[in-house]
């Protein structure tokens, strides 16, 4: 099936359709769902749940631009609907942020070992640091996302940034960082 037969048969509530739609994105969106969740087990939470958003609204799906990036959409904001209501935000004051760098050489450390350290941070950390540093949001969209302020969302970046910094650090330092 062409994806625009995907699309008019998910339309319909084709379960076949939906199942295809399914098994064509699973993999890519479940990488999402990876970078917004605590663990594996809530990253699969959030899958279902936004497929079971995706198929709900499909219908209001345009054509215009891709199918894809509209999935990714719905896939963020069902992960951050999780921390929205929780008040897991704190309020900050932007004179006390500080602008941090995290430096990471590839050839040290494992991509496991960088998804199990940002997936260690606290909620509001992790979230504010997946969708600018990963997903290229800026702190006005992400303030508007997670119904916080433009400065909180900058102190969480860099709150998250230095415990990232840390965590490398420590890494670097440890004799065994090699076998991790």
């Amino acid at each position: 099936m062409s994806l625009d037969q995907l699309i008019k048969g998910c339309k319909r509530n084709d379960t076949q359709a939906q199942s295809q739609l399914y098994k064509l994105y699973a993999s890519k969106l479940f990488s999402v769902c990876l970078k917004y969740s605590r663990n594996y087990v809530e990253a699969e939470d959030n899958l279902q749940d936004a497929y079971l958003t995706i198929f709900k609204k499909i219908g209001q799906f345009k054509s215009q631009g891709s199918l894809e990036g509209w999935m990714k959409r719905i896939t963020i904001n069902t992960a951050l609907q999780r921390y929205r209501s929780a008040g897991v935000f704190d309020i900050i004051n932007e004179d006390q942020i500080e602008d941090v760098t995290v430096e990471v050489d590839d050839d040290d450390m494992s991509i496991d070992y960088l998804l199990n350290i940002i997936q260690e941070l606290p909620d509001r950390y992790r979230l504010v640091f997946n969708l600018y540093a990963l997903d290229d949001y800026s702190h006005k969209e992400i303030a508007a996302m997670l119904n916080i302020s433009t400065g909180t969302s900058k102190s969480n970046l860099a709150r998250a940034r230095l415990i990232l910094k840390e965590k490398i650090k420590q890494y670097k330092a440890s004799p065994n960082s090699q076998s991790i």
